[in-house]
């Protein structure tokens, strides 16, 4: 299988020309594009099919088809050159790590050797990984649980079932209807990883992971086997008895269920594990601002407010969802919207390249929610200022408001320093208060 990797907003070009991608590769890639739920939303959805080029999108991920696959990853500044494997190798390894942040997963990074994250595409790191803690929980024994059955036995066990005993069985007193516990690993826990497992096997086009996979699935070769479509998500029950299956689970939620991503599978003609990054981008702020302003007497509300532009005689119209909304003693003193697009900086254009739309959304929140500082977040970029935070501060015309754009460089080595600067950012706007 041939691999192909694209940063977002870039083309892939198709043809007969030297380093294309064939016409007939380019087609299959476009069609499983077409079937993801996020085929026609962001600005042409994931790819974009040009006469001579795919064009990708703001969104990420690994499209797979007949004899190829696409690897789209985000456009993240990290210190490496542009276009080579550690660059693409570095960019993996920031991209789960968020994926690790917003799905409050502890992913360590390192378990995956450097020639991998440079080599390998997102979907096979994220299949080994889940590979990798898989076999390291099973050594510990599958998570049982006691399950409730119903069985006519010759001897009494549990307790008897009344009315079924007189029923089915009052004239063959033999046989008595029991209702007892018995310990069983035939759990939904261990049927999400079946159907996990069986799902990476037809997506995985690595030798090595395919090996893994295997081994695995003769592990849970005696329980259930279950339709994705049925899986019983709601039943799984994570407490002490199975805290270490947390990652597990939440790594199946990640991989085989629509959560921040998409994973489809069609009839055998492809595959796409896909991520919307403004999405991804606004959780992974939203749980870094949480726990920069935890332990202060600040509250963090995500995609809160709700409050309506309009109000008529039909009811109210135009509710908004600001991503971050930051209040002090039941007052709210910051509004932060998140952005995944690259603005410019000041001396290039006056208005950085921020969207009209976006400032008259501020406005509005200024003005519903009362907020006297209001940013604007982006990620960060060397053609930026030397240092992430805020580039510019508006005042709204007439009012008091402040609007900012701001930027947090998603490169950095670890959330400590992302934290530290998301902190010094708000500190700067006048209405955060120190941490003492």
């Amino acid at each position: 299988m041939t691999a192909y990797s694209v940063l977002e907003y870039r083309s892939l070009p198709h043809g007969d020309e030297a380093g294309a991608i064939p016409e007939q590769l380019a087609r299959r890639l476009a069609a499983v594009a077409q079937r993801s739920v996020f085929a026609g939303r962001g600005e042409g959805g994931v790819l974009e099919d040009r006469a001579k080029e795919l064009r990708a999108r703001g969104v990420v991920g690994v499209i797979a088809a007949e004899g190829c696959s696409l690897e789209i990853l985000p456009k993240i500044d990290v210190p490496a050159a542009e276009d080579t494997a550690e660059q693409r190798g570095a960019i993996r390894k920031r991209l789960v790590h968020m994926l690790a942040v917003t799905l409050d997963l502890k992913i360590e990074t390192g378990r995956v050797t450097e020639l991998a994250w440079q080599n390998e595409t997102l979907l096979e790191i994220l299949i080994r990984i889940f590979c990798d803690k898989l076999n390291e929980a099973v050594r510990r024994g599958l998570p049982r649980r006691y399950i409730l059955h119903e069985d006519d036995l010759s001897a009494l066990r549990g307790t008897l079932d009344v009315p079924r005993q007189f029923t089915r069985h009052a004239a063959n007193p033999s046989r008595i209807a029991c209702r007892f516990d018995e310990l069983s690993d035939d759990i939904a826990l261990n049927r999400i990883m079946k159907a996990a497992i069986a799902h990476l096997a037809r997506a995985t086009r690595s030798a090595a992971n395919m090996q893994r996979l295997r081994e695995l699935a003769f592990v849970f070769a005696d329980i259930t086997a279950v339709p994705e479509s049925a899986l019983p998500w709601g039943e799984v029950v994570i407490d002490r008895t199975n805290r270490a299956w947390h990652d597990l689970y939440g790594l199946a939620q990640l991989l085989i269920r629509n959560r921040y991503q998409a994973t489809n599978a069609g009839t055998g003609r492809g595959t796409a594990l896909l991520f919307e990054m403004n999405t991804l981008f606004e959780e992974y702020v939203g749980r870094l601002v949480s726990r920069a302003l935890a332990g202060t007497r600040h509250q963090v509300k995500l995609q809160g407010g709700r409050k309506y532009c309009l109000t008529g005689e039909g009811g109210q119209l135009f509710q908004t969802k600001p991503d971050i909304l930051i209040s002090l003693d039941g007052r709210i003193v910051h509004v932060i919207d998140t952005k995944w697009k690259r603005i410019s900086s000041q001396i290039e254009d006056r208005k950085q390249g921020v969207s009209q739309v976006d400032v008259y959304q501020m406005m509005a929140y200024a003005h519903l929610y009362e907020a006297p500082r209001l940013t604007l977040l982006y990620p960060h970029h060397a053609g930026l200022s030397q240092h992430d935070g805020v580039q510019s501060r508006f005042k709204i015309t007439g009012r008091e408001n402040i609007i900012e754009t701001a930027s947090i460089d998603v490169a950095k080595g670890s959330d400590a320093d992302i934290v530290s600067s998301l902190m010094r950012m708000m500190i700067e706007s006048g209405q955060i208060e120190r941490p003492a």
